[in-house]
C-alpha cells in the first residue's frame, strides 16, 4: 500500500489531493436560463453552469467549482 492509501479518509498526504485539487473560478453571469442554469463569461469563453445553490443575477460575479456555482462574491 502507498502512503496515500494508508492515510485516514479525508486526510491528504501527497502534493495533490484528489478531492480538493481543483480550484473554484470567479466568473460573471451573462444571462440566467431555465432549470437553474446560467451562461457565464470565463477566461476561456462562455459556458453554461448550474446556479441551483445560489441566488445569482445577470452581472453578478459568482464562484464556480465543477460546473456548480457555490457563492455570489460580487453584485
Amino acid at each position: 500500500m502507498t502512503e496515500r492509501e494508508q492515510a485516514p479518509a479525508g486526510h491528504c498526504t501527497g502534493e495533490v489531493c484528489i478531492t480538493c485539487s481543483d480550484t473554484a473560478v470567479a466568473v460573471t453571469v451573462v444571462t440566467l436560463l431555465d432549470d437553474d442554469l446560467a451562461v457565464v463569461d470565463t477566461s476561456a469563453g462562455r459556458e453554461e453552469v448550474s446556479v441551483a445553490l445560489v441566488e445569482a443575477r445577470a452581472g453578478d460575479t459568482i464562484l464556480v467549482h465543477a460546473g456548480e456555482a457555490i457563492a455570489v462574491i460580487e453584485r
